[in-house]
C-alpha cells in the first residue's frame, strides 16, 4: 500500500488505463502540458505525447461531442470538464445523445465515454466554481454517476468508468483533492460501480453521504463516538445512478433512523431520492424522521470565506445533526 492523496490516485488512474489500452486519450482544456487547473494530468503529456493527451478550445459542447464520436468510433475518451460549473453547454450532448444511443439502436452502438469533473465548494471559488450538479444527472437514464470520496475508490472507481461500455459521468471533490488521503495498492484493481460503501458500521443512526459530505460524516461519526458514544453507521453511496437501494435499507433497518448528507441546495438535491427510498421501503423500520443536512436555497455559493462555511456542510453541522435525530 502507497498512501497517497485524491488527486493522485484520479492521476495514477488514467496513466494505468492509458497504458493499459491504446485506445484511451484524455481531452479537455488545459490537460496538456500544463496538466489541467488542478494538476490532475501532471506529466501525462510528456508520457503519451500530444496525441493522447488533447488540449482542446474553451468549449465544452465539442469536448463532450467530440468524446462521443470518438467513443462511437471505438476509443476510450476521457474528457475533463475543468469545473462541473462549466458543464451546462453540454447538458443536450449529455442527456439526448450519450444517455440515449444505446437505447435508440437497441443495444448495437455503446458510447463507452468517461467525464470527469471537479464539484463542489470549499476552495472561495464563488458561484461558478463551488457548484454541486449531481443531481441534474441522476434523473437521466442510460447515464452512471460515480462521486467518490476516498484515494482508494477514486482510483478504482475511474478505472472502472474507463472500461465501462456506455457514458460515465465521475464527479471529484475539489476540496477533498489533497486534504483527503489513504492507502492505494500497488497492484492492478478496480472498484466495481454500483455498489456502496460501509465506510463506519454503527447502531443508533445511519448516515448516508457522498464525496467531500462522505468524508466529513466519518470525521464526525468518529468524534460522536469517541466522545459521546453516539454510535452512527456512515454509508458512503460513491454510484448515485444506479443507486444502490440493497445497501441504503439494510443499513436503516438495523438503526432505525437516517440523515442524508450533501452539499448541494436543500430541495429537489440528490437526498430527496434517498428520502424517498427510504419511506417508501423502509418506513417501518423507521424510528424517527428522515432527516435531511444540505446547502441552504440560494442561486450559488458566496465567495466570502465566512458566507461559504455558512453555506457548506460541515463536521460540526453533520454532529449537531446526528445528536438531534438520535435523541428525537
Amino acid at each position: 500500500m502507497t498512501v497517497i492523496t485524491l488527486i493522485d490516485a484520479i492521476r495514477m488512474a488514467m496513466d494505468e488505463e492509458l497504458a493499459r489500452d491504446p485506445r484511451v486519450f484524455l481531452t479537455g482544456e488545459d490537460v496538456g502540458q500544463r496538466g489541467g487547473v488542478f494538476r490532475a494530468t501532471q506529466g501525462l503529456h510528456a508520457k503519451y505525447g500530444s496525441d493522447r493527451i488533447v488540449d482542446s478550445p474553451l468549449a465544452e459542447l465539442s469536448i463532450v461531442a467530440i468524446g462521443i464520436g470518438a467513443a462511437l468510433a471505438d476509443l476510450r475518451p476521457i474528457c475533463e470538464i475543468q469545473f462541473a460549473d462549466f458543464i451546462h453547454p453540454a447538458f443536450n450532448q449529455i442527456v439526448n445523445e450519450a444517455a440515449k444511443f444505446y437505447y435508440r439502436s437497441g443495444g448495437q452502438w455503446n458510447v463507452p465515454l468517461t467525464i470527469r469533473a471537479p464539484y463542489g465548494g470549499g476552495v472561495s471559488g464563488a458561484l461558478y466554481h463551488s457548484q454541486s450538479v449531481e443531481a441534474f444527472f441522476t434523473h437521466v437514464p442510460g447515464l452512471k454517476v460515480v462521486i467518490p470520496s476516498t484515494p482508494y475508490d477514486a482510483k478504482g472507481l475511474l478505472k472502472s468508468a474507463v472500461r465501462d461500455p456506455n457514458p460515465v459521468l465521475f464527479f471529484e471533490p475539489k476540496k477533498g483533492y489533497r486534504a483527503i488521503k489513504g492507502d492505494v495498492p500497488e497492484t492492478e484493481y478496480t472498484v466495481p460501480i454500483g455498489p456502496a460503501r460501509i465506510a463506519r458500521e454503527g447502531r443508533d443512526i445511519s448516515v448516508y453521504a457522498y464525496g467531500m459530505m462522505a468524508h466529513y460524516t466519518t470525521l464526525a461519526a468518529e468524534k460522536l463516538a469517541r466522545e459521546e458514544g453516539i454510535d452512527a453507521e456512515v454509508v458512503d453511496l460513491r454510484t448515485l445512478l444506479p443507486v444502490d437501494k440493497t445497501a441504503i435499507l439494510q443499513s436503516v433497518k438495523k438503526t432505525g433512523k437516517a440523515l442524508i448528507v450533501h452539499e448541494d441546495n436543500f430541495t429537489m438535491g440528490y437526498g430527496a431520492e434517498v428520502a424517498a427510498i427510504i419511506a417508501d421501503e423502509g418506513f417501518e423500520h423507521l424510528d424517527g424522521p428522515v432527516k435531511r443536512l444540505a446547502g441552504p436555497d440560494v442561486p450559488a455559493m458566496p465567495y466570502s470565506h465566512t458566507m461559504q462555511e455558512l453555506f457548506m456542510p460541515n463536521p460540526d453541522k453533520i454532529a449537531d445533526a446526528i445528536r438531534d435525530l438520535v435523541k428525537y
